[in-house]
């Protein structure tokens, strides 16, 4: 299975993660993470492949983010509420997301990826 990136073009993380698959000629599709969101379906499967809390997918330093109080709200929240949340608005996501057949990289960290890809 080609791996899937999801990202945001404007993001200077996500333009560094890209740049290092192409620089390490890993296959891949990107996916636009605010035109074409992530389903709560998608975004439950990735977790569990993951092995990351469910708040790791969270774009903690995102406008959106802080402009809806999640700091404080999604404690209280049930998993179920805050995939329903993650699916409704891509820039909640954190990104970029590396999505294989039995992983997903959340974040780019060249060390993790580079481990978690085998490169």
């Amino acid at each position: 299975m080609e791996l899937l990136m999801l990202w945001y073009p404007k993001c200077s993380t996500c333009q560094k993660a890209k740049k290092w698959l192409d620089e390490h000629n890993v296959p891949y599709t990107l996916r636009h993470i605010a035109e074409d969101n992530p389903s709560s379906q998608e975004l439950g499967q990735w977790q569990e492949k993951s092995g990351l809390p469910l708040k790791k997918f969270f774009n903690t330093s995102g406008l959106v983010y802080k402009e809806l109080e999640l700091k404080t709200k999604l404690p209280a929240m049930a998993l179920e509420e805050q995939l329903a949340l993650l699916a409704s608005n891509g820039m909640l996501v954190k990104r970029p997301i590396l999505v294989g057949e039995s992983k997903a990289l959340v974040g780019f960290k060249e060390k993790e990826w580079a481990e978690g890809l085998g490169v």
